[in-house]
């Protein structure tokens, strides 16, 4: 089923307590369309570069199976750009450069070719992008999902309730479901998210795994502990092309395959940490994807009775 992710696709610079990079490739849309290249063959990016970027790398997102016809040139610009460096404990960094360049008046346009477009990922962007984009699509997909941060609830909050209040699931992490909610309680917070327009909601704990709420459930996924964490840069997004692209190969939005979704999102984030960038998720292959998630089953199977 067709798959449609509108992001950033950019540069970043980063460094961790295990090295550093000069500029390599990333963005929102770069994780989210590169994961899903493992389950569905019909992966469309609508994103933008600056004549900066290289065409090997679009060339390289094409032969892993990605639509680019709607990734726009512009020659006399250039790319977004992020770099950032993180603490010891990998949960938290430092934004030491943001240049927008291309990002700052980004429009959106829809080839044709997309709009049979049967589920949309909203990478993180601002959200007047994110709802232009909704817009221009003749149909509405079956499934929309949102991920978006704390900056927007900053600079864009009105915008940021209308784009919200449009799509089917939120993704975003705890800090930032407390940020827009104002409850300290994740489910509370949760339960309030869903008045806003979203019928389900996902909660991301980065190294504490991610829960999953519905109308009346409830189900939590943890993260697979690793003996060495590269680079946390991309995993949100790359666990939410996880998750998506599940969707889209098993054509079933349910909540129960949403539970599985989690599973694989979690499962493709824990190969993204392993490396800088998208080195770790390049080239992976069928039996190394389905090994992880039987370890992330194992991580919640208890077998037996468990009666008193």
């Amino acid at each position: 089923m067709s798959l449609l992710t509108v992001g950033s696709v950019a540069f970043d610079a980063i460094e961790t307590p295990f090295g550093k990079t000069d500029k390599i490739i990333g963005g929102a849309a770069t994780y989210i369309t590169l994961t899903s290249t493992y389950f569905t063959d019909k992966s469309n990016i609508i994103a933008v570069v600056g004549g900066d970027f290289p065409m090997a790398k679009i060339e390289f997102l094409q032969q892993k199976g990605v639509n680019t016809a709607g990734l726009q040139i512009k020659e006399n610009e250039k790319s977004f750009f992020w770099s950032g460096k993180y603490h010891n404990d990998m949960n938290s960094r430092d934004t030491l450069v943001t240049e927008l360049n291309v990002l700052g008046d980004f429009d959106p346009i829809v080839p044709e070719e997309y709009q049979d477009c049967k589920y949309l990922m909203l990478g993180n962007l601002a959200p007047t992008v994110q709802s232009k984009l909704i817009q221009r699509l003749k149909k509405r997909p079956e499934l929309i999902v949102m991920d978006t941060m704390n900056f927007w609830m900053d600079t864009m909050w009105d915008e940021l309730l209308h784009t919200i209040s449009l799509v089917d699931v939120l993704s975003i992490n705890d800090e930032e479901a407390r940020q827009l909610t104002g409850e300290y309680s994740l489910v509370r917070a949760a339960r309030k998210i869903r008045t806003m327009g979203p019928k389900t909601v996902i909660i991301k704990k980065g190294e504490h795994g991610a829960l999953l709420f519905g109308e009346h459930e409830m189900f939590y996924a943890p993260a697979l502990p690793l003996e060495d964490v590269f680079d946390p840069t991309g995993a949100g997004d790359t666990f939410a092309g996880g998750f998506i692209s599940y969707l889209a190969k098993t054509d079933d939005p349910t909540f129960e395959n949403m539970k599985k979704a989690i599973i694989y999102g979690s499962a493709m984030a824990s190969f993204c940490v392993e490396k800088f960038g998208t080195e770790r998720l390049e080239n992976l292959s069928p039996e190394e994807i389905n090994l992880r998630v039987s370890m992330f089953l194992k991580l919640v199977s208890v077998g037996g009775n468990m009666e008193l």
